[in-house]
């Protein structure tokens, strides 16, 4: 009954942009040179008896449940349980159970409610692009994940930046390159590996203005190849630069 890649469903729509059938709003756009706009939808079509109607969640010709979760709004019929809910101030429908999120009024975006006073607000964060997929990330069916700066991008996209891990930009933020995970243990293998390489004579008292990139201290240390320390005890980062 369902050939969508993107949902199960029992329906599928009919576009009111071109007035053909697609399984869904996902399915139309990835072949038309145009988007859908899944708030205009007014037909679909049960995927048991053919019977065109107006969207609603029971077919009235066969009885067909076409979608355990249905959203009017969107237009959004789903068969597959992953915490669904619509969300009035986004617009949309977004997953992971209403009980686990809010929405932020600044970030515009649905926030886990682990965050809720600790996040860090950016003005519409997630009307941007992924920063690694260049995917639009507001109405992504890609989970999505917010970065310890505030800033969000792609799951995935986060996992493939990650994998490597072989040098300090593998955990930086693509966008404000402040660190995106707590690194408090690297930051203490990099103080031992400067405590085991002295440097050479003429470089030994070699001073560096540097600025941290994750609290923002300013200070003057000691050059050395492996490393710039931040010098505010509560940091002791080693995302520095020289200004």
């Amino acid at each position: 009954m369902d050939n969508c890649e993107h949902y199960e469903r029992g329906c599928r729509i009919i576009a009111p942009c071109c007035n053909n059938m697609f399984d869904c709003r996902l399915c139309h756009n990835d072949i038309c040179d145009h988007e859908i706009n899944r708030f205009e939808i007014k037909k679909i079509c049960c995927k048991k008896c053919m019977h065109i109607q107006k969207k609603q969640q029971i077919c009235e010709n066969c009885g067909l449940n076409m979608g355990s979760y249905f959203c009017e709004i969107c237009c959004l019929y789903d068969n597959t349980d992953k915490g669904q809910f619509h969300c009035d101030k986004c617009g949309i429908c977004r997953v992971g159970g209403k009980e686990n999120f809010f929405h932020c009024d600044k970030c515009n975006a649905c926030i886990g409610i682990n965050l809720k006073d600790s996040h860090n607000c950016i003005e519409n964060v997630t009307k941007n692009v992924c920063p690694i997929c260049r995917e639009n990330m507001f109405d992504s069916i890609d989970s999505i994940t917010m970065l310890k700066c505030g800033h969000y991008m792609h799951n995935e996209c986060l996992k493939m930046m990650v994998s490597d891990g072989s040098s300090l930009s593998s955990y930086r933020c693509p966008i404000c390159q402040k660190t995106i995970f707590e690194l408090a243990e690297y930051w203490k293998v990099l103080d031992q590996e400067i405590e085991n390489t002295p440097m050479p004579e003429e470089y030994a008292n070699d001073i560096r203005h540097i600025q941290c990139i994750d609290c923002g201290t300013e200070a003057d240390v000691k050059f050395h190849i492996i490393g710039l320390k931040c010098q505010n005890e509560n940091c002791g980062s080693y995302n520095t630069k020289v200004i």
